[in-house]
């Protein structure tokens, strides 16, 4: 995480160094290149914040856990911090696997200005991709440009999926539906037994022992309004912790032997 204490965000925000509210005044030359990596950035992360409305998709990728005191969902993209087994050594996203919005939006985000009630959109001046004379301009003309305002659509839309993942979590939290649940592996030994069980991650998921207790008719309510369907996409992408130790596996054995 980052420290935005000169910064218009309340809090910090992950992969943003230092965002900056956009102002034709300030950023008028600026603009945003295309690069044929866009989202190397994420190598310096293993989880990443993921809205309700894309469980489905990112179920088939990765696992989908809730995480601190606000039961954040995110997806697991590697066993340890600071390590994404999706993303190369070279900065190629693995092209079978499902990007987040959180990462689409790059670099782009909203600021809460809390004073006047608004959202204020943000471009991140510490990205490698804005520069002087970028491709992509902010501003053309003084106004924003098509690129902005496509940017602005994204981010309004974002905001509002986040808005109803706070509502989803809540809805999770009011069930009492989540539960402390870990991550473990269990290694073999060279004869073919198995080793001692390594913990590999502690998380909150949903119970589905409290799930199946829940009554006939909130379970309907739940199905009706379409929670259920991603409660289930997210005990399925659970099943993704064996995809994540064979990546982790495979890198090891690609990675070059280390010389004395």
């Amino acid at each position: 995480m980052t420290d935005t204490n000169n910064s218009p965000l309340e809090g910090a925000v992950l992969f943003y160094s230092n965002p900056e509210p956009l102002d034709p005044a300030l950023h008028g030359a600026l603009g945003v290149n295309p690069t044929d990596k866009p989202y190397a950035f994420v190598a310096q992360t293993n989880i990443v914040p993921l809205t309700v409305t894309e469980f489905a998709a990112a179920a088939l990728s990765y696992p989908i856990i809730f995480t601190g005191e606000n039961r954040q969902p995110v997806v697991v993209m590697g066993l340890r911090q600071g390590e994404n087994l999706y993303v190369s050594d070279a900065g190629d996203f693995r092209a079978d696997a499902y990007i987040p919005a959180y990462v689409r939006r790059y670099p782009f985000v909203f600021a809460d200005d809390k004073q006047n009630q608004r959202l204020i959109l943000c471009i991140d001046r510490g990205a490698e991709i804005v520069a002087e004379g970028g491709q992509n301009p902010l501003f053309v003309d003084g106004q924003p440009s098509d690129y902005t305002n496509m940017a602005m659509d994204f981010c309004n839309n974002f905001e509002q999926e986040r808005l109803r993942t706070e509502s989803f979590v809540q809805l999770l939290k009011d069930l009492d539906l989540l539960d402390i649940r870990e991550a473990a592996f269990t290694p073999r030994n060279p004869d073919g037994t198995p080793g001692e069980p390594q913990k590999l991650a502690e998380y909150y998921a949903v119970s589905e022992d409290r799930l199946k207790a829940l009554p006939a008719e909130k379970l309907a309510e739940l199905r009706d309004n379409g929670a259920l369907g991603q409660i289930y996409a997210h005990l399925v992408s659970l099943l993704g912790w064996d995809r994540l130790i064979a990546l982790a596996f495979q890198r090891q054995a690609e990675a070059p032997a280390s010389v004395n």
